[in-house]
This record gives C-alpha cells, sequence and structure tokens, in this order.
C-alpha cells in the first residue's frame, strides 16, 4: 500500500529524461519519471547525514580552469535559419561500438527552439560533455499518419550535434494515436508501444536510414517496468524484450554501427500492476531472452537518481539508513546513485559481463516546492559536488564497464520554479549555468 501510494503521488520515478514528452511546444521530451518515493521530510536536505562515507578527494575549484578540462573549439557552428540540408560530406567518422569509460554527456531539449539548442550545445562543447541524449519521438515526426514524415525539427537537432562534434543517443519512443489507439493520456503521463509491430519498424527503418552514421547510439523506449509507459498495461518483461530485439535487428541491418541501448529502467520499489521494479524486470527480461542478450542491445541501459544519499554510499549502507531509505528497510536500496551495481550483478550472472553499462539519467533535485521529492532536495552546492563526484565514482570503480552518462539536464527554456525538473537541471531555463555546470565544466575528464 506504501508503494501504491507513493506512485499515485509522484506518478511514479525519475531525469532522463522521468515524464514523457510533449509533442509540442512549449516542452518537448520526456521528463524524469520518479522512483516510488513517499514525502517524509518537507524541507531540503542540505548537507549529508554524519554516518555517511567519506568524502573524497578535494573537488577543483569550480572556477579555475583544470589542467584536464577539454580545450574549446574556437569556431562556433552558425544557427540554422530555414529549411535544413544534410550534406553527406558532414557525416562524422566512425566510432566504435565499445565507448570510453566513462563517457560524459547531458539530456538537452534541442526540438523546437533554434536558439536555445544551439547555445546549449555550445556549452556542453565547452564543458567537455561529448554527448547529448535528444528524444526523437516518433509521434513528434509521423504522427498525422502512416508515412506521413515531418523531418524539420529532427534535422535540425541532428545537424546542430554534429556541427559542435557532439554525439548523439536518441531515445525513440511514443507512438502516435494512429499506431497506438487509446495509448497515449497526456492526464495520465501515458503512452504506450504500437499494435502492429511493424509500423514501429517501419519508422525505425525511415530514421535509421535518414541519420545512418549521423546518431551514435539509440535507446529503445523509455521505463517499460512502468505501466505507463506500456499503454497503461501491467509491465511485460516479455513482450519489451521482444520489441528491443526486433528494433535492435531492423537498426543494425541498416547501420552496423550504431550503438542499441536497452530502454533506461525506473529503480522503484513499487511491484503491482503499475510498476515492477528493475532488479525484477531485467531479470524477467534475460530470461526472455534465454539468457543470451546477444542480437537484442550493446550496452544495457539504466536510470540513476541519487536521492538523498551521497553517490559514494552503497546500497547496502542506503537500506540500513532511515535517513536516507525512505523508510524502506527491505525495498529502500533502489535510493542511491550506486543502486547500479546492484542492476550490473545480474548481468554478470545472466553471462553478460563483456557488455557496458549507460546511464540514461542521473542527479540530484534541489527542490523546495514539490512535497513528493523535497524529501531527498539538496542546497545547489552539494548538488554540484554529487554530480562530480558521481563521474569520479563511476570513473575510479566502475571502468571498464561504465559507458557514457547523461546527467539531467541542459534546462528546458520554457521552465519555471513550478516545473519539477527545474530543479535538477544543471542550468537555468535562459542558459544561466548552474554550480552544477561550472563543476563539471572544471573537472577533469
Amino acid at each position: 500500500m506504501r508503494d501504491w501510494l507513493a506512485f499515485t503521488l509522484l506518478g511514479i520515478f525519475l531525469a532522463g529524461c522521468f515524464v514523457m514528452p510533449e509533442t509540442r511546444p512549449p516542452t518537448e521530451t520526456p521528463r524524469p519519471t520518479k522512483v516510488a518515493v513517499v514525502a517524509v521530510n518537507p524541507s531540503p536536505t542540505a548537507n549529508p547525514n554524519p554516518s555517511a562515507p567519506t568524502v573524497p578527494p578535494t573537488l577543483p575549484n569550480p572556477n579555475t580552469p583544470s589542467s584536464g578540462s577539454v580545450t574549446r573549439t574556437p569556431t562556433v557552428p552558425p544557427l540554422p535559419t530555414g529549411k535544413v540540408t544534410l550534406s553527406p560530406d558532414s557525416i562524422p567518422p566512425i566510432k566504435p561500438t565499445r565507448m570510453k569509460s566513462p563517457e560524459y554527456g547531458a539530456q538537452a531539449f534541442l526540438w523546437w527552439r533554434p536558439e536555445a539548442a544551439h547555445r546549449d550545445l555550445g556549452m556542453m562543447r565547452d564543458a567537455g560533455l561529448t554527448w547529448v541524449k535528444q528524444t526523437f519521438a516518433w509521434r513528434d515526426i509521423e504522427g498525422t499518419g502512416k508515412g506521413k514524415f515531418n523531418w524539420e525539427n529532427a534535422d535540425r537537432a541532428v545537424l546542430l550535434a554534429n556541427q559542435f562534434g557532439i554525439d548523439i543517443l536518441a531515445r525513440v519512443d511514443n507512438a502516435p494515436d494512429w499506431a497506438a489507439p487509446g495509448c497515449f493520456n497526456p492526464a495520465k503521463k501515458q503512452m504506450g508501444p504500437a499494435r502492429n509491430m511493424q509500423d514501429w519498424l517501419d519508422f525505425l527503418d525511415a530514421l535509421v536510414k535518414r541519420y545512418k552514421g549521423r546518431i551514435r547510439a539509440y535507446s529503445i523506449w523509455n521505463e517499460p517496468n512502468l505501466a505507463r509507459e506500456w499503454c497503461g498495461r501491467p509491465p511485460n518483461p516479455a513482450e519489451y524484450a521482444a520489441l528491443l530485439k526486433a528494433s535492435y535487428t531492423k537498426i543494425k541491418s541498416i547501420d552496423p554501427n550504431a550503438i542499441i541501448v536497452s530502454a533506461g529502467l525506473t529503480p522503484t520499489s513499487a511491484h503491482n500492476n503499475e510498476a515492477m521494479p528493475d532488479e525484477m524486470f531485467l531479470s524477467k527480461m534475460y530470461d526472455a531472452m534465454k539468457n543470451n542478450s546477444t542480437g537484442y542491445f550493446d550496452a544495457l541501459g539504466l536510470h540513476a537518481p541519487g536521492y538523498k544519499a551521497p553517490p559514494e554510499m552503497s546500497p547496502d549502507e542506503v537500506v540500513k539508513n532511515p535517513n536516507y531509505n525512505n523508510g524502506e528497510p527491505v525495498t529502500g536500496r533502489v535510493y542511491c546513485f550506486r543502486h547500479v551495481e546492484d542492476l550490473r550483478k545480474i548481468m554478470v550472472a545472466r553471462g553478460d559481463a563483456n557488455k557496458q553499462v549507460v546511464i540514461l539519467e542521473f542527479g540530484w533535485t534541489m527542490d523546495p516546492i514539490h512535497k513528493e521529492y523535497s524529501w531527498f532536495a539538496v542546497d545547489e552546492s552539494t548538488h554540484g559536488q554529487y554530480i562530480v563526484r558521481a563521474f569520479q565514482w563511476a570513473k575510479q570503480n566502475w571502468s571498464p564497464w561504465i559507458g557514457a552518462m547523461f546527467v539531467i539536464y541542459m534546462a528546458n527554456p520554457d521552465w519555471t520554479e513550478n516545473t519539477e525538473e527545474y530543479w535538477w537541471a544543471i542550468t537555468k531555463p535562459d542558459g544561466t549555468p548552474r554550480g552544477a555546470y561550472v563543476r563539471i565544466k572544471g573537472m577533469p575528464k
């Protein structure tokens, strides 16, 4: 009952990234879906509990350029005006499917506002972020009917990222009404897969052929362990595995160099018709794949919000500590960044130790407004420190299996303080850097 109430309050977890995408301005891609949590402390937490692990080595001064910082590229690509043309001569060089450990990225909103997209990609490049996660919502491209494509926003987003030298991870999901009638329900933040798999594969065929070599990675769907992402039906790992395999086969047949990432799973403790714990979903997904993920994905996608815990705190510590586990002494190990390690153990046990993990969403919130999230809010200084320390922890402890990591977010220009995602972002909607962005920029990479 506790978890059911939590999902009712939150609409479920974190980010991306998080709620699903809007299909027209002012907002665009998915918000982070929040985990099943109950608001137990309405005031933000500025400092970690004294029982938290020892803080790692001192962070660099965020105002002092680091010797490890990426050198800025002096050339700034022009802001495209009018219809965009993608020239074959501008396709980026082919990169390996095995990522460096880690690689650094952020989720951004490149779809509706070209000037904001241009600004944010420049800021990302300056900060040494070499990946951008952007949702390519099916309904935004082929929304008016089968075969009726509108590539305008997608072309511009791809062109800009290519010009700035930033790799694209395209999150593909969100079927249009004609392909998934009755699934899209904005009031319930609900969407779902196509009723006819061939319609989905036809969309992927058109998308990948258009952007072959320009989009480095594709993430197939989002948070399928939530009913709201699965047409309101109970999560079904076997059905998702079938979707993933068909998508992998289609994309690889067109662009064998593309990296296929499984959907980010939300770290929820709830188990009911509305949600399935990520560990259970992943185990059942492997069951459906008969313990052989070859031909299904190149890297496992996960979501890793930090909640109230410092990034170094282990799930074993969190589950024992009521200050961090949301009052869940059994299932509360999901409330920390290092819950990723629980999922990694499943990969290893199922014979997938050689595959990498991509963290599609991670971060901490500073939210003093929304009571569902304020129990695990931190102050701005802590927000920036924790994000940098999460990158550092991954580099020091998860190499070589950790791949790209996407912090949330470069803020959507239309967010306000009343928007929950506003409080996770590393910039403000007008592009003003927050402390987290400054620290990331100064962080050795």
